[in-house]
């Protein structure tokens, strides 16, 4: 076993953090405020606050020096294009700069596939935002593939507490766009913190795609869950291309994560509705239990 920094113990940086303890691994996690360092006291592993993107205070704690992995994790807080690049691209060159570890993981997003006709995309398929935001990923992609280190392009994350669909669903503010048939990809977080200790643990390089099993079309996600739950089906409206990924449409394969001997613990979004309690108890109350 070794010692891993979680630069980003958020959502699914605490959940990847916790996975490595229960594998045996030293973790020390890093947070950007002293009060979410704080708010963290009570986790098995030590967690210290430190801006990422500075290099003086990255070399001045002790506690992130001689890191076999270092997993990029950190949030832009959604930030524009200039939150984008002090994160992501100055906070990962910072990263691997001053702590220098045998594996630099970047999480980066499927966004960065701008395809629109709904085609499969795997890690050999054309990746070329159409958005500033993306670009700044990809530039910190190729960093990161330049220092022979892995990057994680995930999925839409969901799980406990963190569900877009079903907030909607239930709120009663969801829309099925245009004809429904634009393809969601998801994953769920648990799922997420199980690939990235996969790939350190398995010494992987190169880039993979975190993604379930399973991509739905938009209706079909709604159809289902108007059916599973008795309530009315959203109604149609007009196509909303200012959402944050753009108005790409694209079915992403895992295959490649799969080939290396992953496995979805969720692997789709109806399993992850129909078998994780938590999911449901953030949206709809105890009475789904």
């Amino acid at each position: 076993m070794g010692k891993v920094v979680i630069a980003g113990c958020g959502f699914t940086g605490l959940a990847t953090a916790r996975l490595f303890v229960e594998k045996g691994w030293g973790v020390v996690g890093v947070t950007h405020s002293l009060e979410s360092a704080v708010a963290l006291r009570g986790e098995a592993f030590r967690v210290v606050a430190c801006d990422i993107t500075d290099r003086a205070a990255l070399a001045a704690c002790g506690e992130l020096r001689g890191a076999d992995a270092v997993i990029h994790c950190a949030s832009s807080g959604r930030g524009g294009v200039e939150q984008y690049r002090a994160v992501y691209l100055g906070g990962v060159r910072a990263l691997a700069e001053v702590l220098a570890p045998r594996t630099l993981v970047f999480t980066s997003s499927t966004s960065v596939y701008a395809q629109t006709d709904g085609a499969w995309v795997s890690e050999e398929s054309a990746a070329e935002p159409d958005r500033e935001t993306g670009r700044v990923l990809r530039e910190t992609e190729d960093l990161v593939l330049a220092e022979s280190g892995v990057v994680a392009r995930l999925a839409g994350i969901y799980g406990p507490g963190r569900s877009v669909l079903l907030r909607k669903f239930f709120a009663g503010e969801a829309v099925i766009e245009g004809d429904g048939a634009k393809w969601i990809n998801q994953v769920h977080r648990d799922d997420i913190a199980s690939a990235l200790v996969h790939l350190v643990t398995t010494c992987a390089r190169g880039v993979f795609n975190v993604s379930d099993d399973e991509p739905l079309a938009q209706s079909a996600v709604y159809s289902w869950l108007a059916g599973r739950f008795a309530r009315p089906l959203p109604p149609s409206g007009p196509i909303n291309t200012e959402r944050k990924r753009g108005w790409t449409n694209k079915r992403v394969s895992n295959a490649k994560l799969r080939a290396v001997g992953w496995q979805a613990r969720y692997p789709s979004f109806f399993a992850a509705v129909e078998n994780d309690p938590a999911l449901l108890a953030a949206v709809m109350g105890p009475r789904t239990a």
